[in-house]
């Protein structure tokens, strides 16, 4: 006998339909899958025989063979059993009913329990583009899953559950979703008001949220940075349905979705120890590629303290900087995350931390202090539109009750410049803000006047620009112009985008 379901599978964050064929022969007994399956679909065996058979029901002593197609592309994981045990209910005349136009997916207990899978929602995704009805999947992974509309999401808890709902007597309804997309008040761990002075680096900050723009702060320890840093998640614009499900599908398919929040609504905020490896960073991993932080950071801000510490690692981070991508190619084939991130990066000016303090003196000598700055290199440097220094913050300050302007305003201002760059670039679907703008957007959106070319050359000429320096710098003053609710860029907006960048470039 011969039957056939359907499954899915995942390659980086797009899933894939598979087609489960499973035979029943005569002959000796045994159970082979094939079809280019990892050590987990191997595993599965073991699994659905105890499941089946746990859940009352009688496992076939015959000749199983269990066919996972297109044979060429890798299984990879667990999600593979509920599948391949429908499929041997279903070849062995256990269970009654048409499952051409569904698809099964969830890893089994060896009570017939269903458990968690990863990525239902890129699984969910794909189903419903192939004009898939039906997708049975474990009742905890449901609320994700109804977050793609069009299929109807039946919950199943157990096997028998699911057996007794195929034949007709116990019929599971589907999954209602609950969960609504509302542009209400998110809570923040930071909030600016609670930061005392640096007033230049908030500003600094707010230019960098409006735009979307990479920023490294340069000071002693103590001073504030790791604060500001987490603040700035408090000032960043909402995140959009469309920006939601594609961050959800990230942590969806790396395994990082919490369990009681089907959609993730803030921005994420990532912040990797500098011991982190370059997979850990990109992404990788042996079998199924797993995205990596730059990826985690997507639509949210990815913050690199003691910056230096993290050494020839920083490389790696160029290209996504770049092409707000990262592919990584491997034996199996190619994949590529999306990873569209505000690199903040936060380091002390030398290993000690009082190199320039005016109130302590440096211990570091010339040549360290020097070799301590160029682990950061010139290209990576060039990559980042805003450098501010962060000096230490007086007494004064810190000892008064006056409290700052609040992030609730500030985010205000921001949110009106990006609603300003989503009008400008609505012909341009690539470009969500003026970070994400190419040479052609640049010169037909970043005009200068006279007085500003003649300022342009000069900082050409003493910053010693590279091409792309000469770029960003354009790109941050339009920043600049739009939080100012100018349409067009002024000597005054170009000069403050200047004064944003390092003294020297090595």
């Amino acid at each position: 006998m011969l039957a056939k379901v359907y499954s899915c599978a995942l390659i980086g964050l797009e899933g894939v339909l598979v087609e489960v064929e499973v035979d029943i022969a005569g002959g000796m007994p045994a159970f082979t899958v094939v079809g280019l399956g990892d050590a987990a679909v191997q595993e599965s065996r073991e699994r659905v025989r105890s499941a089946i058979r746990n859940s009352g029901m009688t496992f076939p002593l015959k000749r199983l063979t269990v066919n996972l197609a297109p044979a060429d592309l890798r299984k990879v994981g667990p999600s593979y059993d509920l599948p391949i045990a429908v499929g041997l209910l279903l070849a062995a005349q256990q269970v009654e009913g048409d499952a051409s136009h569904a698809v099964f997916i969830g890893e089994l207990g060896l009570d017939g329990g269903l458990r968690h899978t990863d990525g239902v929602l890129s699984m969910a995704a794909v189903a419903r583009s192939r004009g898939v009805k039906t997708i049975y999947l474990p009742a905890e992974d449901a609320a994700e899953a109804a977050l793609i509309e069009g299929p109807a999401i039946i919950p199943v808890r157990t096997l028998i559950e699911l057996a007794d709902h195929l034949a007709g007597s116990q019929i599971i309804a589907p999954h209602l979703t609950n969960v609504r997309f509302e542009d209400g008040e998110l809570s923040y761990p930071v909030d600016f008001q609670d930061v005392r002075g640096q007033e230049h680096v908030k500003r600094s900050l707010e230019v960098a949220a409006a735009g979307g723009h990479n920023l490294l702060m340069n000071g002693t320890p103590g001073s504030g940075k790791t604060m500001m840093a987490r603040a700035l998640l408090s000032i960043l614009p909402p995140l959009a349905l469309e920006e939601a499900l594609e961050v959800t599908k990230i942590y969806s398919v790396s395994g990082q979705l919490p369990r009681d929040t089907p959609l993730i609504r803030r921005r994420p905020f990532c912040s990797p120890h500098y011991t982190t490896s370059q997979p850990g960073l990109v992404g990788g991993g042996a079998g199924r590629v797993k995205p990596g932080m730059v990826s985690m950071a997507h639509r949210g801000v990815l913050f690199l303290d003691e910056l230096p510490e993290f050494g020839q690692k920083l490389e790696v981070l160029r290209q996504p900087m770049e092409d707000r991508v990262v592919t990584l190619s491997r034996a199996i084939g190619s994949v590529t995350f999306p990873a569209n991130f505000m690199l903040i990066g936060a380091m002390n000016p030398c290993p000690c931390g009082w190199y320039g303090d005016s109130d302590r003196q440096c211990t570091c000598s010339p040549a360290l202090v020097s070799r301590y700055q160029k682990k950061i290199s010139g290209p990576l440097l060039d990559r980042i539109d805003i450098h501010v220094e962060v000096p230490r913050v007086n007494y004064e300050k810190l000892s008064s009750d006056r409290l700052g302007e609040p992030s609730a305003a500030i985010r205000s201002r921001v949110v009106t410049a990006r609603e300003r760059q989503f009008r400008r670039f609505r012909s341009h679907p690539r470009c969500l803000s003026n970070a994400d703008m190419g040479a052609g957007e640049i010169r037909e959106y970043c005009q200068l006047d006279a007085a500003g070319q003649s300022l342009m050359k000069a900082a050409v000429r003493q910053l010693n620009l590279s091409a792309r320096g000469y770029h960003r710098v354009l790109k941050l003053a339009r920043s600049i112009a739009d939080l100012a609710g100018n349409d067009s860029i002024g000597a005054a907006h170009l000069a403050e985008a200047i004064q944003y960048r390092p003294r020297r470039m090595e």
